[in-house]
């Protein structure tokens, strides 16, 4: 059977805003996308990715690659369960629309906001589900790179879509020495543009050793949040000045919350609605 896509057009003025979660329950299906409207013809695609279990960081360095740092291992299972994650990095376009400025240094509607702090994403992704209702946020690291390896359909490339970086990543050989529109090069397995490379992309964990969340017993990472304090916060997927091995799947960065750079952007994700319990109890 053929994958329906399903697009939902939400229209994003606070004051005539109304949204009915269970009114959408019956709609969310593996391969679906949710078109959220802004203004102006402005719009963000999220990406349905159903939940699995994967095997998370990295075990020996592939053939050629030198890694920088060593806090991508050891491999270890994880489970995340289902959301949305955005098609491309939020643009600038996007974040002026939610937020009525643009903070980059490279400007263009089309290309990735940067210069943006940990505590400004929090803030865009707080104002976003102001507007619309929705529940939207930063990805866990577990998220980001369950999304970025392709999720259910993963064919464990190196990066993300494929092993012949130039085709999937706009990184410190091919990019010019600046960002690059959304979606240019070729998308990962769900369809995903830019995990690699461009901007590095915030997530809501704090950094820390992968061997701090790994215990005795634990064979699998229940959709881990990571730990509850820290100094720095995870960027994940490298940028367009990052050598190649910075922008793997499984690389990790991290900075202080506080930090904005020209390499830092975002992308967003969103939690499906809950179910509505009274529907299900009258079924």
């Amino acid at each position: 059977m053929s994958t329906m896509r399903k697009t939902i057009i939400l229209v994003c003025a606070s004051i005539f805003f109304n949204f009915q979660f269970s009114a959408l329950n019956s709609l969310w299906a593996q391969d679906s996308v949710l078109t959220v409207s802004l203004s102006d013809g402005i719009a963000i695609e999220m990406v349905y990715v159903e939940g699995g279990t994967f095997t998370m960081g990295n075990r020996a360095t592939p053939k050629g690659i030198k890694l920088t740092y060593d806090a991508s291992r050891p491999e270890h299972k994880v489970a995340v369960r289902n959301f949305f994650i955005g098609r491309h990095e939020v643009t600038q376009a996007q974040w002026q629309a939610v937020m009525g400025s643009n903070p980059s240094n490279f400007v263009g509607d089309s290309l990735p906001v940067e210069q943006v702090s940990w505590d400004d994403a929090q803030q865009f992704c707080a104002m976003l589900s102001q507007i619309t209702g929705l529940r939207f946020r930063l990805p866990t690291e577990a998220e980001w790179e369950y999304a970025a390896r392709g999720g259910r359909m993963s064919k464990r490339h190196v990066f993300a879509g494929g092993n012949n970086r130039d085709n999937y990543v706009w990184y410190c050989v091919n990019s010019g020495g600046h960002t690059h529109p959304v979606g240019q090069l070729q998308p990962n397995e769900l369809g995903l543009y830019d995990m690699c490379g461009n901007v590095a992309e915030w997530c809501s964990d704090w950094m820390a050793p992968y061997s701090d969340m790994l215990g005795d017993g634990i064979d699998v990472l229940d959709n881990p949040r990571g730990p509850s304090s820290g100094d720095s916060r995870v960027l994940r997927g490298g940028h367009y000045n990052s050598t190649s091995p910075a922008c793997t799947v499984y690389d990790r960065g991290w900075y202080l919350p506080s930090g904005r750079y020209e390499f830092y952007g975002l992308r967003i994700v969103m939690d499906p609605p809950e179910p509505d319990t009274e529907e299900n109890d009258e079924e």
